[in-house]
């Protein structure tokens, strides 16, 4: 007899761990305290946002200028500006896959690629950013963002000392040249070859002159 045991977990400790994905919500307040304003055009690389248009209220009041993909209209949308036409992305429909293709071309060309959560997409796209050039990634401390979101949300602390812890704490976690950082003893806590790729990085260049001392983030 197959045995199936239920992992329990407790989703508030969860998320004090940094292990759930920011929301729209808490994105906006991240996103503003980076300095980024309305005039920012962003671009949501996701699937189906969970309850849809209503928890995008708040990202969108604060910056206006969203493109996403609308799954049911097939279209992406910047106000009432098309990206691409109906016929443009029809040839994508019932496409997962491509239209996720798409989102990755997106992150990775943009200015500034920010994801919200580690997953296997984020880890592709900062890779690949790295190898064209180091273009602008920054990625979140969630586990201290956490902290501070709740302490703002419940009045502890102030917006300016928010904006300015949440600077502070992300100053060093602008993706910089590095060796790939590996702990024998917790080869899960390793960098992935597919997000550092520095092997690849060093094809005409001087590795060492990029890269520093060993496991260093140092330029």
């Amino acid at each position: 007899m197959l045995k199936v045991e239920e992992k329990e977990i407790v989703s508030e400790e969860r998320k004090s761990q940094g292990l759930c994905p920011l929301t729209p919500e808490e994105a906006a307040l991240v996103l503003r305290a980076l300095g980024f304003g309305k005039e920012t055009q962003i671009h949501i690389a996701a699937g189906e946002i969970y309850i849809g248009e209503h928890r995008l209220a708040q990202l969108r009041a604060s910056f206006p200028r969203i493109v996403t993909f609308d799954v049911t209209r097939l279209q992406f949308l910047v106000k009432k500006e098309t990206l691409l036409t109906r016929d443009d992305l029809q040839q994508f429909q019932n496409h997962s896959l491509q239209l996720a293709a798409l989102d990755f071309m997106v992150s990775v060309a943009s200015n500034t690629f920010i994801p919200t959560y580690d997953g296997n997409m984020a880890k592709l796209v900062e890779g690949h950013r790295r190898y064209y050039g180091f273009r602008k990634t920054i990625l979140l401390d969630r586990r201290k963002l956490v902290e501070l979101l709740d302490m703002h949300q419940n009045g502890t602390l102030a917006w300016n000392e928010f904006a300015d812890a949440v600077r502070q704490f992300h100053e060093n976690r602008i993706v910089r040249p590095s060796r790939r950082r590996v702990i024998l003893d917790k080869p899960k806590e390793k960098d992935y070859f597919y997000a550092n790729p520095h092997e690849c990085l060093c094809e005409e260049i001087n590795c060492p002159d990029l890269l520093g001392p060993p496991n260093s983030g140092e330029v």
